[in-house]
């Protein structure tokens, strides 16, 4: 038997770290060694049963346990069922659960997936640029939030603005833009879902599009917005426990990483040789060598060309999916005026977190444990659940499992609600039946719940048997919907901005955008599929003319013939069915707007320069970092998803304390606030019913008073005496 040092050097292939390595063995002649071909070699690490426990056992709990606490909402609370609050749930949500509402919606399949797959290519550049160039989307669009509440106080859809202000054809022409990001959000949530089950578990990749869904459909049916918000919250709960365990697993208690220095010196060693791997190196990378395009080809480095090159698509493409989804929307819609712009700035820092520090620990892990990772492996979002798989074994990938349930569930629920309001207020109330009433509204909302996520899951088998993975789909969604990004925002922000700049830009934009993308995969690749349409030149060059045509050719239309809008049309949006507000009336007063509008300006602007600008470039001077500058970035990737993670689940709990008070006391004591209002509303109505009468016996006594003192007065007057 060889010894140790023997073993080690036996091969100038081989890694220093060999011998300590799972996925490498002796060759036959004994002169080299062999690394392992792939990860999961199509073998899945538990069985179906933990599969289908999982997708149907939580979509169960959730359908039934969120269900349950909308109608504890509806007794003991209050609630009205009516089809605005089922739309907007009641415009009156906190900044806690508003944050908690953005984190969920905005964690996504990639969000898990395809961040540690960036990692695993460009090293520390890929968790930071996927982080940050996803975070400023939510923090700028605070801004477009608060507008919502000056200029459309009433409005269900962001089409619905622009049908106010612009009329039908760009109606139309956003409303298709709208619905094609919600398609494209649906696809990568459950293309990466559906893609993790079967690898972990063997549960057929089409059934897993079909089942994934069928809980979310469950009690966004029963409960509308206001389900869809707590379920996300109990969401966002369990994947921040999951996260906050991944971390310090990686950086604290494995055995066989357990610290930033470990982790370290293991990066540095896989860089360091370039090994005989099973495929050669393509542009989606593997960890098999120095990295082209960073710096001294080291994974610890912020100088990465394909790092960057990633963070641009990535900044561009994230854009359209929160700007152009009605989703979130929807969030600002049902926030409370006070808490709108607090809500999306606390959203976006905590989510930051999600990426950052999850990647930054389970990307770099698969690094610096060395595992044989195919490029199409990683591509479909494999790279976290083989991590997690190395290093806690079945545990491991049972808790990845269940993170990623939970953010693709949160998501979609999100994503049926917008489709849902689309269809009920900018199709069937907007042409079809513009006098319906709040029954036909809830009616046709529920329908479309109910159709759009069985579309869900055909639309999920369509892409999979078509081969198109996670990764593409993401890099490939700001081509497709980045030209509306800008006049979305002019809509709102900019007076001057008119209609028919709108309609050319965003759709010229999106044809100039794919036919860019397609003539650079052409003149560099010489052949058009999915494969080289995935590359990053392509991508950036079609991402990149698809956002800025849209803007710049509305910007120029609309300086050539302004506008002058003055928001009244949109201002004069109304509700189907009205409903007394609990807000004071100072929520609504323009001078207070005006100062939520300057904060979130001021707050959303600083935080994007200094993720996107400052933070990256005080790292520029460093090259490749030393372990304790890595010790140091470590420390915040773990300090930022712990301390994210507890204000995120601590503050929906205790702006809401007052409602679980009512709740718990109405429970145990049967005190229902519900079966008050509705006796107190009865008197009240009697009341009224009654008012006519009193004042016609009122008046009818005062008649006969003045009457009888009439008479008296003439008697005087004819009196003898006088």
């Amino acid at each position: 038997m060889k010894s140790r040092d023997q073993f080690t050097h036996m091969a100038s292939n081989c890694p220093p770290f060999l011998f300590s390595s799972k996925y490498y063995s002796v060759s036959g002649d004994g002169d080299s060694c062999v690394r392992q071909s792939n990860f999961f070699g199509g073998k899945p690490v538990l069985n179906q049963g933990v599969g289908y426990s999982v997708i149907l056992g939580f979509g169960a709990f959730f359908a039934v346990f969120t269900s349950f606490l909308v109608w504890l909402e509806k007794r003991y609370v209050g609630s009205r069922h009516t089809s605005e609050w089922f739309n907007t749930a009641g415009r009156n949500v906190k900044t806690g659960l508003i944050a908690s509402v953005i984190v969920s919606q905005w964690t996504w399949a990639a969000t898990i997936l395809q961040s540690s797959n960036v990692a695993w290519e460009y090293g520390i550049s890929g968790p930071f640029w996927y982080a940050s160039g996803a975070t400023i989307q939510v923090l700028l669009f605070g801004v477009m939030a608060i507008e919502i509440k000056r200029k459309a106080p009433y409005a269900h859809t962001v089409c619905e603005i622009v049908k106010a202000r612009w009329g039908t054809a760009a109606h139309l022409v956003f409303l298709g833009f709208c619905f094609l990001t919600n398609i494209i959000v649906t696809a990568m949530l459950l293309l990466g879902g559906s893609a993790v089950v079967n690898a972990l578990t063997g549960v057929n990749i089409y059934a897993a599009s079909f089942l994934i869904p069928l809980g979310v459909i469950i009690y966004t049916l029963a409960g509308g917005l206001k389900a869809t918000f707590l379920a996300s919250y109990i969401h966002s709960v369990i994947v921040h426990v999951v996260l906050v365990i991944f971390v310090y697993l990686v950086y604290v208690a494995s055995d066989e990483l357990g610290s930033p220095s470990l982790v370290y010196r293991r990066l540095l060693e896989v860089a360091s040789k370039s090994r005989n791997c099973q495929e050669p190196i393509s542009h989606v990378g593997q960890s098999c060598g120095p990295v082209t395009g960073n710096f001294k080809g080291s994974y610890v480095t912020m100088l990465s060309s394909g790092g960057l090159v990633f963070g641009i698509i990535n900044i561009v493409g994230n854009f359209g999916t929160v700007f152009v989804d009605n989703g979130y929307w929807v969030s600002a819609i049902a926030a409370r005026p006070s808490s709108t712009h607090k809500g999306y700035l606390l959203g976006g820092l905590v989510w930051f977190a999600v990426p950052f520090s999850l990647a930054t620990s389970l990307g770099l892990g698969a690094l610096a444990l060395d595992l044989p990772i195919t490029a199409s492996e990683a591509s479909h979002g494999l790279v976290p659940p083989a991590t997690a798989i190395a290093l806690m074994g079945k545990g491991g990938s049972i808790l990845l499992l269940t993170m990623l349930f939970m953010a693709v569930t949160s998501a979609g629920s999100s994503e049926l609600i917008a489709v849902s309001s689309l269809c009920t207020y900018d199709i069937y109330r907007a042409y079809i039946n513009p006098d319906a009433s709040g029954k036909q509204i809830l009616k046709v909302s529920r329908g479309v719940v109910l159709g759009f996520g069985c579309f869900m899951g055909i639309l999920a088998v369509v892409l999979n048997k078509a081969g198109v993975s996670l990764g593409w789909m993401y890099l490939a969604m700001g081509v497709f919907i980045g030209s509306a990004v800008l006049p979305i925002a002019f809509m709102l922000l900019w007076q001057k901005a008119n209609s028919f700049g709108a309609i050319l830009g965003t759709v010229v934009g999106c044809l100039l955008g794919i036919i860019t993308w397609l003539s650079v995969t052409k003149i560099e690749y010489g052949r058009i599929n999915l494969d080289t349409t995935g590359r990053n030149a392509p991508m950036l060059a079609g991402n990149l003319v698809s956002i800025l045509t849209g803007g710049a050719i509305h910007a120029v239309c609309s300086f050539l013939r302004p506008q002058n809008y003055d928001w009244q049309t949109t201002k004069q949006i109304t509700v189907v069915e009205k409903e007394k507000s609990e807000l004071p009336p100072e929520e609504f007063k323009e001078e207070k707007l005006n100062r939520a509008k300057a904060w979130i300006i001021k707050w959303g602007i600083g935080f994007t320069v200094a993720i996107v600008l400052l933070w990256p470039i005080l790292t520029l001077p460093v090259g490749q970092f030393s372990k304790g500058y890595f010790t140091f970035w470590a420390v915040i990737a773990i300090v930022w998803g712990t301390v994210g993670s507890a204000v995120i689940i601590a503050l929906p709990l205790m702006e809401s304390w007052g409602t679980i008070q009512i709740v718990l006391n109405g429970m145990f004591t049967n005190d229902r606030v519900m079966e008050k209002l509705e006796d107190l509303n009865s008197k009240l109505n009697a009341f009224i019913i009654a008012i006519p009468e009193v004042e016609r016996v009122y008046f009818l006594e005062k008649e006969r008073s003045k009457r009888k003192e009439a008479s008296e007065s003439d008697q005087i007057v004819a009196s003898p005496s006088h």
